[in-house]
């Protein structure tokens, strides 16, 4: 047998590769005499000078640190942090917007073709401009505390009195001016009806956050429908999310009068509450989820709906006690929904699963669970609820498989 030599790469290295293609995560693929090396601000078929930051039995990670031959595709960050010693929040502010979306579906297609063995093409559709869309984010501050957000792969902070992708009504340059205590988490999140809320805690231990400044919960609108969310409750950061997401859900649920419907991971309640008008007084909504303060926001939210039934606890476990579902829909965490969770979904029998989805990898393993339980992928779109970031939002549609 013979084995291919692969070069023994050092942190602090330079070296000259090609960029080959976008790999899931952020990074950019390339080689050196057999080495494979994952690489930060780049974009295929670059020619690059880069830096080894760590090194790895089976990878090694990179940062650009000149460009040889650029893509057409590369442009100027608008964010004067947006460079490898800089803030770690955008890691797609070199690349074009039209190209930003078109890695992004590659990295779906690559990942879906990986791990779920389906071939798939999927446009990232644009949902609102590059910045000024982000209503939450969490930054933290120096030890002389200056505002700012941490380094990418790294505990260092790097000091930012201006973040383009949030959007102006958080007044984040005004917070970095004043500046606040040192060694602090701070979280800070606007409502869509102008409630601006602050929470803080001591970065070097697992205080609990505390609300400084603003409600602590705070009301936002989607449609016709009104929501309380506090400030410890999940809540989507784009601030045209919640509207693109629900209508997405609904076209691929097509809910009817009288429909079981169930909500899993469920929130506050955002998807459950566009279902009402359309399942009516004999239709039914059971949201599960694991966040108590989510579901006291939710009990809340829908107080005097007799047909809206909210339980606390962990999805995997209080999914067992139901037996039947006509629509089911999923937006679990980062790490997906699981196998036993994607089981239990297919035993309730629905005619329709939806599954929103943050992680294409994620996503593409619970398609290969649910193509063994019996469902199959229909349909799917994608949205760039994240520009400038590496980072996607899906929507899934599965119906049962059928039978030839």
């Amino acid at each position: 047998m013979s084995s291919t030599k692969r070069t023994t790469l050092a942190v602090g290295q330079k070296i000259r590769v090609t960029i080959e293609k976008v790999a899931h995560g952020g990074h950019f693929i390339a080689r050196f005499e057999g080495a494979v090396i994952f690489v930060r601000h780049a974009i295929p078929g670059e020619e690059c000078d880069i830096e080894i930051t760590s090194t790895g039995s089976s990878f090694n990670r990179a940062d650009v640190v000149e460009v040889i031959t650029a893509s057409g595709d590369r442009v100027s960050a608008p964010c004067r942090f947006a460079h490898r010693s800089g803030c770690g929040g955008c890691d797609f502010q070199h690349i074009s917007l039209p190209r930003q979306r078109n890695l992004k579906s590659d990295v779906i297609t690559e990942q879906f073709a990986r791990i779920a063995k389906i071939d798939i093409e999927v446009e990232v559709e644009e949902v609102a401009g590059p910045l000024g869309w982000r209503t939450r984010c969490s930054a933290v501050t120096t030890k002389a505390g200056a505002l700012g957000f941490y380094q990418a792969r790294s505990h260092t902070i790097i000091p930012v009195d201006d973040c383009r992708i949030l959007v102006p009504e958080m007044r984040y340059s005004e917070l970095a001016q004043r500046g606040a205590k040192g060694d602090q988490r701070i979280e800070i999140s606007i409502s869509n009806t102008g409630e601006r809320t602050i929470a803080t805690a001591n970065s070097r231990d697992e205080s609990p956050l505390r609300v400084s400044d603003g409600p602590d919960i705070a009301h936002y609108t989607v449609g016709e429908n009104s929501f309380e969310v506090s400030q410890k409750s999940f809540w989507q950061s784009h601030k045209d999310a919640p509207r693109v997401l629900t209508d997405a859900v609904l076209q691929y649920a097509k809910a009817r009068e009288g429909d079981r419907v169930l909500d899993l991971y469920g929130g506050v309640g955002l998807f459950a509450a566009s279902f009402l008008s359309l399942i009516g007084e004999t239709g039914s909504v059971d949201i599960v989820e694991g966040s108590k303060n989510a579901t006291a926001d939710a009990s809340r939210n829908f107080d005097g709906k007799s047909n809206v039934h909210i339980h606390t606890g962990d999805v995997a476990r209080l999914i067992t006690r139901f037996s039947q579902a006509d629509v089911i829909v999923l937006d679990p965490p980062r790490e997906g929904a699981g196998k036993d969770v994607i089981a239990h979904c297919a035993q309730l029998k629905p005619r329709t699963i939806v599954y929103v989805a943050c992680d294409p990898a994620a996503l593409a393993r619970d398609t290969g669970y649910l193509r063994d339980a019996g469902y199959q992928l229909e349909s799917m779109r994608a949205f760039d609820l994240f520009p400038m970031t590496h980072h996607i939002e899906s929507v899934a549609k599965f119906v049962p498989s059928k039978v030839s």
